[in-house]
């Protein structure tokens, strides 16, 4: 029954909506009884959020479509999420249910116009690979080279194209019901959500980013990108070089291969830093089972589905930010961040600076000698705290940026735990600057912040000294009557929804002639008809209450 409503709008729609309402009515519900914040209250807070995301994840494999994209791009998105959440949500990315070979040889059939084995001599038909978009096939081609068939899934597009239209109503919820729809800019994290996936859906994108990367990095020895068989390929088929490798973290292939950890480390971390530095696209997507190691010790990279730009403008930037972090002028740190469009017109500055120099504070004092992914994960954790905490808002192509960065981090030290990794780092940048550009910018950023102005005491402490005990406690006030609205409302549109939906359910029976159906539906709209009636009295004598106290 599940696999008949699947592909229907109306269902996915329902889940997708009723999904979002239902986590939204768990957080209100704990923030509403929990009012005061302990560590017993952040551990059962944590035990929440970790059994929503088992929810979501559960229902996006099941679902798959949409859903599925959406939590791997969240998952991307420290800025918004806790840890408990994406740790759960990076899941997603190995628990696909495989396609049956049926669905792949008629897309096969259709866009190669022809017999498939008029094109290759064999096809496995239990697949290698399964992922959100594609499913993944060993094959011969007639010519006796072997490659892998990278096959659209069966109805795919129609599915995004369906959850596109649920999407847009829940992020109109989160920005009305929730305090993260006025952190963030809603609107454009939808569009670049809709454009990230929208790129996906298009193998002939994949195979123009692998051409890509092949041409320009095709002067590295160590690094091995596949050929790409272009008159094969099409929008939904990619037939590519099969690469002969394991996941280049395993380590029992370094021993049996007698492999030198130290120059295949380095030969990745030139490959990878080179696109973190400088203009071009970068590979979005780098964890294990996407880098290949091949027996003579070369690295394989596959899989270009997701890949990010830095532009020119965005290199100037960066070199600000690090000018910014070298002088300790963290007010020409948060200059280039606002430049980047990381900051959102609230976000709060001055704390934003306060927590930078902290966190720089607690990592120079000699640690980043001895530096670790440990050591780098905390500063991560450090710098995501602050940024879940303020307006900040990260660009899809940053947030990749990120992602890709501390994956490919966590990489190098699990291939060679003795890297040093600052050193290689420092060449780099300083490769990066120039030799004498770097003296020159940083001595004049020197004079710059001689000349700059004191900063002024923080006016948020300022107004909480002068503020006194009974403006604190009315503050705590208007923060819980504020919860309570925010709550009524949020019932109240979930019952008026349920109405609405209830009434289509009914009305939609009609067309499929079945009368439990049709009974369904209308019991529904009428119970919560009357449960938004009872909200609606309740959250009138509340706003009366609140009125009468003022």
């Amino acid at each position: 029954m599940r696999k008949l409503f699947k592909y229907n709008f109306l269902y996915r729609y329902l889940v997708i909506v009723s999904l979002t309402l239902k986590f939204i009515f768990r957080i209100y519900l704990f923030l509403f009884i929990h009012s005061v914040w302990d560590e017993q209250t952040n551990e059962k807070w944590n035990i929440l959020l970790a059994k929503l995301a088992r929810d979501y994840r559960k229902k996006a494999e099941r679902l798959g479509g949409v859903l599925i994209k959406v939590g791997q791009f969240l998952s991307t998105r420290k800025d918004f999420l806790p840890d408990v959440f994406i740790e759960e949500l990076s899941e997603l990315v190995d628990h696909v249910p495989p396609m049956p070979f049926e669905y792949a040889e008629k897309i096969l059939q259709e866009d190669w116009g022809e017999n498939i084995y008029e094109h290759v001599n064999y096809i496995k038909k239990e697949s290698v690979a399964s992922a959100s978009i594609g499913e993944v096939y060993y094959g011969v081609l007639n010519n006796g080279n072997e490659v892998a068939i990278k096959v659209r899934r069966h109805r795919i597009e129609e599915i995004f194209h369906k959850d596109f239209v649920a999407m847009r109503m829940v992020f109109w919820i989160l920005k009305v019901f929730t305090t993260f729809g006025k952190k963030a800019d809603l609107k454009a994290l939808y569009n670049e959500l809709v454009t990230v996936m929208e790129r996906e859906l298009d193998y002939k994108k994949e195979v123009e980013f692998g051409k890509y990367f092949k041409e320009r990095y095709a002067d590295m020895e160590n690094i091995h990108i596949p050929e790409f068989y272009e008159e094969y390929s099409t929008k939904r088929v990619i037939v590519m070089e099969w690469i002969h490798g394991e996941k280049i973290t395993n380590a029992a292939f370094y021993r049996e291969h007698r492999l030198n950890r130290q120059v295949i480390s380095k030969a990745l971390f030139d490959f990878y830093v080179d696109q973190f530095l400088n203009p071009g696209k970068f590979h979005a997507d780098p964890h294990a089972g996407n880098i290949l190691l091949q027996q003579d010790g070369t690295v394989a990279i596959i899989d270009f589905g997701m890949v990010g730009e830095i532009k020119k403008q965005d290199t100037e930037y960066f070199k600000l930010l690090v000018q910014g972090f070298i002088i300790d002028n963290y007010d020409i740190v948060v200059d280039a961040l606002d430049k980047m469009n990381f900051l959102l017109p609230n976000a709060d500055k001055k704390k934003i600076k306060e927590v930078m120099r902290d966190a720089v504070e607690l990592y120079s004092d000699g640690s980043l000698k001895n530096l670790n992914s440990q050591t780098i994960n905390q500063l991560f954790d450090e710098v995501t705290e602050m940024v879940q905490e303020q307006p900040i808002q990260l660009p899809a192509d940053y947030a990749y940026l990120l992602r890709a960065i501390s994956i490919v981090v966590g990489i190098l030290f699990a291939i060679n735990p003795d890297i040093d990794i600052v050193k290689w780092g420092k060449d780099r940048i300083r490769d990066w600057f120039g030799k004498s550009s770097i003296i020159e910018s940083v001595a004049k950023q020197y004079v710059k912040n001689a000349t700059d102005p004191l900063l002024s005491y923080p006016r948020a402490l300022l107004n909480f000294l002068e503020s006194g005990e009974r403006d604190r406690v009315w503050d705590k006030e208007k923060f819980h009557i504020k919860m309570k609205h925010q709550y009524y409302l949020l019932l109240e549109t979930f019952s008026f929804i349920m109405v609405v939906l209830g009434i289509i359910i009914g009305i939609y029976s009609f067309s499929m002639d079945v009368v439990f159906i049709r009974y369904f539906g209308w019991s529904i709209a009428g119970i919560f008809f009357i449960l938004l009636n009872i909200l609606l009295l309740f959250h009138r004598r509340m706003i009366k209450s609140k009125k009468s106290k003022t």
